[in-house]
């Protein structure tokens, strides 16, 4: 039996705080996890730890957050081999239907050569939007959230997701 446990990092970038409440509950689910606005971080940060779960919100019409914008061509360098990561994007159904969780697929594709084990994928049944970046294969490539339209549904969906991450995690 091992007693390794493997270090997680929940990095969110956010503009106002519901980015930062959606990676408040999902380090509520693992337990024990660092929580770490990317804002603050360099990007020398991700090597710190085994596990990274990653979330942004969309702003405008399917942007990525301009601190993670900032950071993404110096993480693109780093070599991420042997860690895992997932992500959570959120995002307007309603208002953004063909650019929702756009955010989420640039996180996605800035991390998609890294190295890195890339899990975490969600089927986009149950969801009402137009078009995704973040859909590959008829898939989103982490958890998609819309806490402006679909508030309800946040807790059952990230537990649904810890569900399925935490097992990969141990």
């Amino acid at each position: 039996m091992s007693y390794y446990m493997k270090s997680i990092a929940v990095i969110y970038g956010t503009s106002g705080d519901n980015t930062k409440s959606v990676a408040t509950k999902i380090v509520q689910h693992l337990g024990h996890a660092t929580l770490l606005d990317v804002a603050q971080l360099k990007p020398e940060a991700f090597l710190n730890y085994d596990v990274l779960i990653l979330g942004t919100s969309t702003w405008g019409v399917g942007d990525i957050l301009d601190e993670w914008e900032s950071l993404l061509p110096s993480v693109k360098t780093l070599s991420l081999s042997g860690k895992t990561l997932a992500f959570f994007g959120l995002g307007d159904s309603a208002s953004y239907s063909d650019t929702f969780v756009d955010g989420m697929g640039h996180l996605y594709e800035a991390f998609q050569s890294s190295g890195a084990r890339l899990v975490g994928s969600v089927d986009t049944s149950g969801y009402d939007f137009e078009a995704s970046r973040a859909v590959v294969d008829g898939r989103f490539v982490g958890l998609a959230l819309d806490e402006d339209n679909e508030y309800d549904q946040t807790d059952a969906r990230i537990a649904a997701w810890m569900d399925e991450l935490l097992p990969i995690f141990e």
